[in-house]
């Protein structure tokens, strides 16, 4: 107590129960929390109208045909690398600045970048449609040529779902997910009924993206604040941060898929693209967490590890439930969703669950280090991505086999960036103590 005053300096209140208290009380949790849910809820929605696109598609083009469908979806998700990098910057950046002004000129400036980018992706692919199609065994190279068409389109809508993102305009974001997997499918139904085939199921992944950019989002406000605040533009590094992670995500989630087909029989491979099929709902609910967390941490000031503690928990929650459930009810799972012809594949439903959920606790633990700064983490990512490779090529006796390899480095990887993140609640801790 200081004299002359009436005011009693209290010490400073330490430990996580506190932190925790004050974490709910300033409504970070909350906003966590609903973004979390409102992004759950809406991949799942978009998880399973992109489930019956897959399934109408089959049924309606027979096996051939839709080989050249998965083909383009293929594509589609690699390219997604790009969009994705751009959305992750522009989120980070719209969250950062504290004034609508500047967070308008982060947009106008991503925005008109993403134009460039996309356009030249469109050209680069209609200048390589023919060698991409002969490649990808296509009868038809101008599949490729419609399929540029919305690639031109996908880049800004990364952006523009980016800023969404950095206002934690969850909601809307959500909403324009499912716009754009709803029209893909009921363009994709009525155009191959009209006789139009694979090009009509192209046009329709194409048209659904240009009907995804379109639709009006939530109206922001021009800027009328006067704030002192300059504008934290998006640098070089933040891109070229996120595109390393993004191929190495990509490679992650899709490579042993492409090995598989490599090393096994058509057989063997159908199965454990039906055990990914089932495995990897596991990560897409784990990047609906991922999507409410980065931009509130990003906004934040402090470089407190609370924000990342509860998306950890949450993910580490539904993939305990996750795996649990394909390992008490593989039988069920599999004739629920793939049928009987299957049966073969139950017993790698839970071992592939294990490698998804230990893969989606690392990705949470990333992007909160790439939503404060410049981490090292998306090379790691890409350096294990890269034994992911080889060790596949080394080890494939069996499905399990390979599925092993997959938990194995899934588990190193998340050792390693676990470091830093234990690090930080240590230093935290001692300066708490002093």
């Amino acid at each position: 107590m200081s004299l002359g005053s009436d005011t009693i300096s209290l010490p400073l209140r330490a430990g996580w129960r506190v932190r925790y208290a004050d974490w709910i009380e300033n409504g970070v949790a909350s906003r966590v929390l609903g973004g979390s849910i409102v992004m759950l809820l809406g991949s799942g929605l978009v998880a399973s109208i992109n489930f019956g696109f897959n399934v109408s598609m089959a049924r309606l083009l027979g096996p051939a045909l839709f080989a050249q469908i998965a083909a383009v979806v293929t594509l589609l998700m690699l390219l997604s690398s790009v969009s994705l990098s751009f959305q992750m910057v522009c989120a980070k950046f719209v969250a950062r600045n504290a004034t609508t002004s500047s967070k308008l000129a982060v947009f106008h400036d991503l925005r008109r970048k993403a134009w460039i980018v996309g356009a030249a992706i469109a050209i680069a692919l209609t200048i390589a449609k023919r060698p991409i199609a002969q490649y990808l065994r296509m009868s038809d190279s101008w599949l490729i040529a419609v399929f540029a068409l919305g690639m031109t389109f996908y880049t800004p809508l990364g952006v523009k779902r980016g800023n969404m993102q950095g206002l934690c305009q969850f909601g809307a974001l959500s909403r324009n997910y499912i716009l754009e997997a709803a029209s893909k499918l009921a363009l994709a139904i009525v155009l191959v009924e009209l006789g139009y085939g694979v090009m009509g199921a192209v046009g329709a992944i194409s048209a659904s993206i240009l009907a995804a950019i379109l639709i009006p989002g939530p109206r922001v406000l021009a800027a009328t604040d006067l704030g002192t605040e300059e504008m934290i533009p998006a640098s070089f590094g933040e891109g070229i941060q996120a595109i390393v992670f993004f191929i190495g995500q990509v490679i992650i989630n899709n490579i042993d898929i492409i090995l598989v087909k490599h090393f096994f029989t058509a057989e063997l491979a159908g199965f454990y693209a039906a055990v990914a099929l089932v495995g990897r709902v596991l990560y897409f609910a784990a990047w609906s967490i991922v999507s409410a967390m980065f931009p509130i941490s990003a906004a934040a000031k402090d470089d407190d590890t609370k924000h990342v503690l509860l998306p950890l928990l949450i993910v580490l929650a539904i993939s305990i439930a996750f795996i649990g459930v394909l390992a008490l009810f593989p039988g069920f799972i599999i004739h629920l969703i793939l049928g009987e012809s299957f049966r073969s594949a139950e017993p790698l439903l839970s071992l592939y669950a294990s490698a998804t959920g230990l893969y989606a606790l690392s990705v949470v633990l990333m992007t909160y280090e790439m939503s404060r700064k410049i981490a090292n983490t998306g090379w790691l990512q890409l350096l294990i991505s890269g034994a992911l490779v080889f060790l596949i090529y080394t080890f494939h006796s069996s499905l399990r086999q390979v599925i092993v390899v997959q938990i194995v480095l899934m588990a190193l990887m998340l050792l390693l960036v676990s470091l830093p993140f234990l690090r930080s609640i240590r230093r935290l801790r001692w300066k708490e103590s002093v």
